[in-house]
């Protein structure tokens, strides 16, 4: 059954991982000395032209506010023979949390609805609660496989019409990655009663076998949401682009500031697109990682469910403790508390010295547990 959460929105901001600072300077620790395996971005560094792009901006000028060069960029990057992706259906964002927040202001209102599939991002959740929206959480299966029942979501949007639905495909924290026909049914309840399904693919540069979701984009009720903070190890510049409809996107950037997206995250991102060469060569290195860390894990007797995204969940039992006994060791992760999962925590794959540092910290967590 869905579930409406209560309370003030200003009072339940979202929950983030990465590394506090203000945490760091109570405990005595300095950045620089720790490994983060709370993020879950590209592992090998950001592409090597990056700086130098960023190097031409001009710190004086004005960023353009219709990111011109940038959506020529990504409509290069995505565009096949068989398929034009005109500009007029991307819009580019400080980071595509800018996005989500840009769509609840612009369809929800204080007497719409949105679904969501949890657990999941919080910051769809922190966004519609400032919206004032009625939210509806269809939650899944947290005691097998972290699947959802595809035709219990269908069923709520029949009953409730929300105006937005939100999935992020593969999920954040879990790994689910929903294949197109359960996409497709979600997109057929959608445009049956005029809902907006929005499809966060921050992680979907990093899922093995993935299917063409672009294809997606010949339904005006679908909205794909990608992230180039993950894809490119650009996390400090916020860069991330939505692509859809003419209309939907026209409605978007009404709302959006002008100059919300700097000049420095404009010139890295046309950059790192052009740089052909680096998603395969981060891909490689994500799987390889992937396999080695998971398997380290279980063999420590661990649960590792399956993950398709560039992270896993472990099973530790009491994810803040264990959050806290890495923490003493350098290693920073996430503890999945906050997404209603506090057996979990979250690491994002980093590179395979980093992994197997981590795995020998797990170890030393576990003996010392076993000792006491």
């Amino acid at each position: 059954m869905p579930n409406q959460p209560q309370g003030n929105p200003v009072n339940r901001r979202p929950v983030h991982g990465n590394i506090n600072p203000s945490e760091l300077r109570a405990l005595g620790l300095r950045r620089e000395d720790l490994l983060d395996f709370s993020a879950s971005i590209s592992p090998i560094g950001p592409p090597e032209g990056v700086w130098d792009a960023m190097r031409s901006v001009e710190l004086s000028a004005y960023p353009d506010p219709e990111c011109l060069e940038l959506r020529e960029a990504i409509c290069r990057h995505l565009s096949t023979p068989a398929r034009d992706l005109p500009m007029d259906r991307v819009l580019v964002g400080n980071g595509s949390t800018e996005i989500f927040h840009l769509l609840t202001r612009v369809y929800l209102s204080a007497d719409g609805a949105a679904l969501l599939l949890t657990p999941t991002y919080g910051e769809y959740d922190g966004a519609c609660r400032l919206a004032g929206a009625e939210i509806l959480n269809l939650e899944a299966n947290l005691t097998g496989d972290f699947r959802w029942d595809i035709g219990a979501a269908t069923n709520l949007i029949k009953t409730k019409k929300p105006e937005l639905i939100i999935v992020c495909n593969p999920n954040n924290p879990t790994g689910v990655y929903l294949d197109r026909q359960e996409i497709e049914d979600l997109a057929g309840a959608a445009r049956d009663f005029d809902s907006l399904m929005v499809l966060d693919e921050a992680y979907l540069s990093f899922v093995e076998n993935s299917w063409d979701s672009l294809e997606l984009l010949d339904r005006p009720e679908i909205m794909l949401v990608r992230s180039m903070t993950k894809d490119y190890a650009q996390t400090a510049l916020r860069l991330g682009y939505a692509l859809a409809s003419k209309e939907v996107v026209s409605r978007l950037r009404q709302y959006q500031p002008d100059w919300s997206v700097n000049g420095l995250a404009q010139k890295a991102g046309v950059s790192a697109l052009e740089d052909v060469g680096y998603l395969p060569q981060a891909r490689k290195a994500v799987f390889s990682a992937k396999r080695y860390l998971s398997e380290e894990l279980k063999a420590l007797g661990l649960g590792v469910p399956p993950s398709e995204a560039n992270f896993i969940l472990i099973k530790v039992g009491d994810a803040p403790k264990w959050r806290s006994a890495l923490l003493s060791k350098g290693i920073v992760v996430r503890d999945c508390t906050s997404f209603g999962l506090p057996e979990y925590i979250r690491v994002g794959i980093r590179p395979i010295a980093d992994c197997q540092r981590l795995a020998a910290a797990v170890a030393e967590v576990i003996q010392a547990a076993l000792a006491d």
